[in-house]
This record gives C-alpha cells, structure tokens and sequence, in this order.
C-alpha cells in the first residue's frame, strides 16, 4: 500500500477510535463523565483519599492498643502467679512487709484469741506512785498538875514505867514495868543521890520487876543543893507519846527542861516552895523521828535553905 493510503493516525488505528475521543483531550487522559467537570472529579478524589486516611489511622491505633494490652499482660504473668489462699494471685498487690502499726512493735508475738487486725486492748494506765509523805514537824508541849493521892503506874504507864527508890537510892531501888518497851532511860545527874521517904502521894503496880506489886508507896530519890538533879531520857517510837514525870522538891525552885535530841522546840517550867516540900505531875506530849529521844533535865535552880534544899524524883510513866 502506498504511504497515502496509511491512515492519519497512525498503524491499527480505525476511523472509530478518532471520532470517539473528547474534543481537546489528550491521549490516554481518563474520559470525564457527562455532566461532571475536571474539578469536581479532583474534589471528589480528595475526599476518598481522605476517608482511607482517617480509616487506616483508626486501625492503627486499634492495633497500637492491642499490642499495649498483650505486652502488660505478658509483664504480669509468669509461674508465680498462681493463686494463693481465697483465689487472690500470689504476686498481685502483695506487700513486701507486714505493715507497721503506729505504737506497736511489728516483731512483737501477736495476742492469741484475737481477729485480724484487731489490736490487743491497751494496758490499763498504772496508778500515781505514792509520794511520801513529809516528815511530821516536831511536837512538844509540857504542863503541869497536882500528883493524884494515889498513882495506879501499872494504868498509866501502858507503854513503859520506872519508879524508884524502893529499896535503895541505887539501882537496887528501881523497879520497871514487866514487859515493858524499855524507852524510858535513866542518864544520871549531877549531884548524889539520897532515899526520900515523905512524899505526901501513894505509888501502885501490878506489873513490876523485880517487885512485882505495891500496894502504896512514898518513897522516891532526891539529891541537894543548888545545880544537882536528874537527867532522863524517853526514847521516839516517831508516834505521838504522853510522858507523865512525878517530881518533887524541897524549900528550892526546881526547873525542868524539856528538848529533842533532834533540835527544835524546847521547853522549861518551874516549880518553888521556899518554905516545905511540893510535887507535881508534869506531863509531856512529844513526837519525833524514830530513834530521837526526849531528854529531861530536872535542877534544883536555887535552894532556901542549907539543910539539904533540893529536887526529888518518884516516877516517870510512858503511854
């Protein structure tokens, strides 16, 4: 065939396929559909590409979600996991230690018969120790009476009693209560002592040693001149003590004196007949420590006569 026989648009190419081609559109460009332009194919591609997007970006973190589900149950999991007393897994939400009560010792053995978590009673609050109490301040006080007719010494003397001059002006002549607490002390005094016998009041016992009983007594000891006399002493039980000290002088002023051995308070009281002879029952209230004593003194302070003025002693008795 001759090259002018060849059609126009190219080998193989048919009539047909030229005249169903869209005026101005290029070769191999997609056919636009009837009633729809260029821009609205654009659009519409735009919003499917769109749609594919926003779906592949959900299935992503579908899958982003999975995977962080699948690896924290792997981290949890393993051969201890398995259940412990009630069903509850061994390793999920135990605690590394008993927890520590405030208060309480977490190494201290539990108390039997308790609940869980029940706390053992707190223990009773112990009582206030006692203070002790202050000493008792020192008592002493001194009067002075008539001497009955009679003196029961056995009555009076409950704790202790001594008399003397029974049988002697020494210590022959002293006689003390049965029994008795041993409290009251004879230390002496100066001056030498002599038996009395004219004492105008009566002394009795039941209880004696070495005489066991009298049934009536005047007599007693008595020494001479100005600054002689008696020293006695009455032993502290630290309780409140009556002593009874029958005493007596002649044409002389006696005085008697009164102390602790600890210190504090003293006393003195007198007693005068510048012409006969005179007794009294001088009765002495005193409290001290245990182990203090009560020391009596009873002087002839001056005498009225040089035939032998002086201070006497019959008794002391203890209750």
């Amino acid at each position: 065939m001759a090259e002018h026989d060849v059609p126009p648009g190219g080998a193989g190419e048919s009539p047909l396929s030229r005249s169903d081609r869209t005026p101005g559109s290029r070769l191999g460009a997609p056919a636009v559909p009837p009633g729809r332009t260029r821009s609205d194919l654009r659009r519409s591609a735009r919003i499917r590409r769109r749609r594919r997007l926003a779906l592949e970006g959900l299935i992503v973190l579908v899958l982003l979600a999975g995977l962080v589900v699948y690896v924290d149950a792997r981290s949890g999991s393993g051969p201890d996991d398995a259940e412990g007393p009630g069903g509850v897994p061994a390793r999920v939400n135990r605690p590394s230690a008993f927890p520590v009560v405030e208060g309480r010792d977490p190494t201290a053995a539990a108390s039997p018969g308790l609940r869980p978590r029940q706390q053992a009673p707190s223990p009773p609050p112990a009582p206030p120790s006692p203070r002790p109490s202050p000493p008792a301040p020192p008592v002493l006080t001194v009067g002075r009476a008539e001497v009955p007719a009679e003196v029961d010494l056995t009555a009076v003397g409950s704790r202790d009693w001594v008399h003397w001059g029974l049988r002697g002006a020494g210590g022959e002549g002293v006689v003390r209560k049965r029994g008795g607490s041993g409290e009251i002390r004879d230390e002496g005094g100066a001056g030498e002592r002599d038996v009395w016998t004219v004492s105008q009041e009566l002394f009795r016992w039941r209880d004696g040693d070495p005489v066991n009983a009298a049934d009536g007594t005047a007599n007693g000891v008595y020494t001479c001149g100005a600054g002689n006399g008696v020293a006695l002493a009455v032993a502290s039980s630290g309780e409140v003590r009556t002593v009874h000290l029958y005493a007596g002088l002649w044409m002389a002023r006696g005085r008697l004196d009164a102390r602790l051995s600890t210190g504090g308070p003293t006393r003195t009281v007198r007693l005068e007949d510048p012409h006969t002879s005179r007794t009294a029952d001088f009765t002495i209230r005193f409290q001290a420590p245990p182990g203090a004593r009560l020391v009596l003194t009873w002087t002839a302070e001056e005498v009225f006569t040089e035939e032998c003025g002086g201070v006497g002693l019959q008794a002391v008795a203890l209750r």
